[in-house]
């Protein structure tokens, strides 16, 4: 099957909805997309019949190792781009998500890896996403979410896991960036926001905030 932007889209977005062995739901693959889900149906069975995914009844669709890989070379694309237009082109890393989603179909292998080597083959994109190695091969790291840590812990922020423009902007403006330590001092309960220390001064983060944002703790690889 010939992989067309709309075909990669659904790899990249089947991914991002299950890395793991958990299948995507088809509800689930058509709100990432802004589709139908009869329009997501029919995809999906022709993405099965190329041996792209594979039907788990009632519960959805998982990527074969070939769809994977397909979907990681697009990760992969996606997360260099972002890297280079940040540390190159001067975007900011609230406004690199649209660009690259452009980008990433139009731009050959080996400009990207071209990319790769301008910036010293970086492990991660700005926003702390990990880069897939051109093997295909994606390093996971398990962090804890920042509404997760105990109070009095420090931690660092090693990853923001949302694209939503204003969200991004929001967080740089409080410092909440991967790299950044923070001290939890307090969580109020019922879903209430998150206090934190950083360098001396108070934040307060929403509970819904405070669960996107991706720490690392004492003794975490």
């Amino acid at each position: 099957m010939p992989l067309t932007r709309s075909v990669e889209d659904y790899l990249k977005a089947i991914y991002h909805l299950a890395p793991g062995e958990e299948p995507a739901a088809t509800t689930h693959i058509a709100e990432r997309l802004g589709l139908s889900a009869a329009s997501v149906s029919g995809m999906i069975k022709r993405l099965s019949d190329a041996g792209l995914l594979e039907h788990v009844p009632y519960r959805g669709v998982v990527l074969t190792e070939s769809g994977r890989r397909s979907a990681l070379r697009m990760v992969r694309r996606h997360r260099l781009i972002e890297a280079y237009l940040v540390a190159n082109l001067g975007y900011s890393w609230d406004t690199v998500h649209d660009e690259a989603e452009r980008l990433e179909h139009a731009v050959s292998d080996l400009l990207v890896e071209r990319m790769a080597a301008a910036l010293g083959h970086p492990r991660v994109d700005p926003h702390g996403d990990p880069i897939p190695a051109p093997d295909g091969s994606i390093e996971e790291s398990a962090y804890t979410a920042l509404i997760e840590v105990p109070e009095g812990e420090t931690v660092e922020i090693r990853r923001v896991d949302t694209s939503q423009a204003d969200r991004l902007r929001y967080l740089h403006a409080h410092r909440l960036v991967p790299g950044q330590r923070v001290r939890v001092t307090a969580r109020l309960p019922f879903s209430g926001p998150v206090v934190l220390e950083i360098d001396d001064a108070q934040e307060v983060i929403g509970h819904e905030l405070a669960a996107q944002i991706l720490c690392s703790r004492s003794g975490d690889r």
